[in-house]
């Protein structure tokens, strides 16, 4: 995570909280297909976990109610979460060889300049990754 020391920044990151079915499995999705890693699952039997990729984190909580589980992105149109990354076109490469569960594959949104693909968890939730066109195009200019 991002440290909160840094200066001139009062907030550093954000961790949406996904109410899920199992967590174990959960979290294993996150791990094994979406390159997230964990420092454990908590709770016994488990019922917590945070897992993490760079510096982001996504927080599962298993539901002792299946009624609490409620994605925003549900129908495809709509997200739970939305990441902005270096570069969406690797990104989408890696997870789908990964066998994600691909909500929509790259496109470019030329009302905000991102280029992004969405991906499904295991309950629903959608999970958008995207990177700024015109960003990107700058940083590949700067690095030839």
């Amino acid at each position: 995570m991002a440290d909160p020391q840094d200066a001139g920044r009062q907030c550093v990151a954000i961790a949406p909280l996904f109410m899920v079915r199992d967590v174990v499995a959960s979290a294993a999705y996150y791990g094994d297909v979406l390159g997230f890693a964990h420092e454990g699952l908590w709770g016994e039997p488990p019922s917590f976990c945070m897992p993490m990729r760079d510096e982001m984190t996504i927080m599962l909580k298993q539901a002792d109610d299946p009624g609490r589980i409620r994605p925003n992105g549900a129908g495809g149109c709509e997200w739970d979460a939305y990441v902005w990354v270096r570069d969406a076109d690797a990104l989408f490469a890696e997870v789908s060889a990964k066998g994600a569960r691909i909500v929509y594959g790259l496109v470019d949104q030329a009302e905000y300049g991102n280029r992004e693909f969405a991906v499904a968890d295991l309950d629903g939730y959608v999970i958008a990754f995207g990177h700024n066109i015109a960003a990107k195009a700058r940083r590949a200019a700067g690095a030839s």
